[in-house]
């Protein structure tokens, strides 16, 4: 659109269902190429992605024509669908619904690139559920725990 200007920079984290560690490192790099191809042909930028076996972080500049919800459905349905045909896991892959987005402004970009990219690291000091936890309370975002993720080390799964 002419005359439209922006900085939209959101990181979505969301989980892989049932919290199951099933992109090994052996699939990593291939899963996280696709994903960015997705992004891209949504005309929105990959910046930062790391996918740990459980979950992902993702730092995307935003297209402002592209809904958060829209992107993120995209990535999972495409990313599950192509994981499957390609047999990439044992079994059947999907990720959880629900998803975390939050946003920064270009001057965190530094910062937030090297925390997801240090993901290895930062997960053997802090669990998911932890991080997660505290993104929702750094941003004081309002949450019901019964519609969090569903948590490996839950009795609930």
């Amino acid at each position: 659109m002419a005359n439209t200007y922006s900085q939209v920079y959101v990181q979505l984290v969301f989980a892989v269902q049932g919290r199951f560690n099933l992109v090994s490192e052996t699939i990593r790099c291939d899963v996280e190429k696709y994903i960015s191809g997705i992004i891209s042909n949504r005309k929105s930028k990959p910046i930062s992605i790391f996918c740990n076996p459980d979950h992902i972080h993702i730092l995307v500049g935003l297209n402002p024509d592209i809904s958060i919800s829209g992107l993120v459905r995209d990535i999972k349905s495409s990313s599950s669908k192509w994981i499957n045909n390609e047999q990439l896991v044992t079994g059947k892959f999907a990720w959880q619904e629900g998803y975390g987005a939050f946003t920064y402004g270009k001057s965190q970009l530094d910062k937030i690139c090297k925390y997801i990219y240090n993901q290895p690291i930062h997960h053997q000091n802090v669990n998911f559920k932890d991080e997660y936890i505290q993104f929702l309370e750094k941003f004081e975002i309002e949450y019901d725990n019964k519609f969090l993720f569903h948590w490996a080390d839950s009795k609930e799964n």
